[in-house]
């Protein structure tokens, strides 16, 4: 009789632990989706800021490439098109601020022109190295509509460095990487213009976001 309670009980106890599981795993792939789904939709509005609804007609995730930038980084590079032809690129870039890695999404037309620059993430002192926020101050509209070219490449510095570019009082190093990083992304363009706009080029993975 002991013997047969101890099993029953084994048996309410293995059918709660198999339930449990069940509900721990439904809940954990409920979490897993609903986070792949934030994280989709983070990136479309940050690509949103940068590429102009009006150039495009297309997905521009569904339309994204990989392609190795320097020291073999898998950079992953948003293809806006139009009518089948590109009309944008998007990708994201980084600069290194006072208190350690910037990261930023850059927008450019075939030209090579900005389309518009957005920070995504940073770690600078609120109230003094975050004027390159949107929301904060319009800094970082200024590149709007900038290229290598305009201005010259030698003039893509803060103004304390001989550039052009306007700094913050109390915060240098800041901007100065942020200048330094649209720098380095436009140069990036121009050294891969042609592999960027190959709409034969293998897309990137549905889940793949960047670095």
């Amino acid at each position: 009789m002991k013997k047969q309670r101890t099993f029953s009980h084994g048996l309410i106890l293995g059918a709660f632990c198999l339930g449990f599981g069940i509900v721990l795993a439904y809940s954990d792939h409920i979490t897993v989706d609903d986070i792949k789904a934030a994280a989709l939709q983070d990136r479309l509005n940050s690509l949103g800021q940068v590429i102009p609804a009006s150039i495009h007609d297309n997905n521009l995730v569904d339309d994204a490439m990989v392609m190795n930038n320097q020291g073999d980084q898998e950079i992953t590079v948003y293809r806006a098109t139009k009518d089948g032809k590109v009309t944008g690129l998007a990708y994201e870039i980084f600069g290194v601020g006072y208190a350690g890695k910037i990261k930023l999404m850059l927008g450019i037309d075939t030209e090579g022109k900005v389309l518009g620059v957005r920070v995504l993430a940073h770690k600078e002192t609120p109230g003094l190295g975050d004027k390159m926020e949107v929301k904060k101050t319009d800094w970082i509209l200024k590149f709007d509509g900038l290229s290598l070219g305009n201005p010259p490449v030698e003039k893509w510095k803060v103004k304390k460095d001989g550039g052009q570019f306007d700094y913050w009082a109390g915060a240098t190093i800041t901007p100065r990487g942020i200048v330094n990083a649209i720098r380095n992304g436009l140069e990036l363009f121009a050294a891969n213009k042609e592999k960027m706009m190959d709409m034969n080029a293998p897309k990137a993975e549905p889940n793949k976001g960047g670095h």
